[in-house]
């Protein structure tokens, strides 16, 4: 008899990793798939998604342009002194 285990719930490091992995996969998707094609990123490496957020995935896949650690490909991360208020 095995013993059932909780999956792991993704840090946001797990996160910005499935978010690479997914771009390197499919660089052509449209920017509405990102959040669906990170939580199969994730469950396939045996994490829990049901608390993985779409405006969770955008906010880290920002802060990863912002920082340039991968380029903005969706072309969706506006610079703060474009906004006019």
């Amino acid at each position: 008899m095995s013993v059932l285990r909780k999956k792991p719930y993704p840090y946001n490091d797990d996160i910005a990793e499935a978010i690479k992995e997914a771009i390197s996969k499919d660089p052509l998707m449209h920017p509405d798939e990102l959040p669906d094609k990170v939580k199969e990123v994730l469950e396939e490496k045996g994490f829990y998604t049901g608390l993985v957020s779409a405006k969770r995935v955008w906010r880290i896949y920002e802060s990863m342009v912002r920082r340039g650690e991968i380029f903005d490909v969706f072309m969706v991360v506006r610079d703060r002194g474009d906004l006019q208020v």
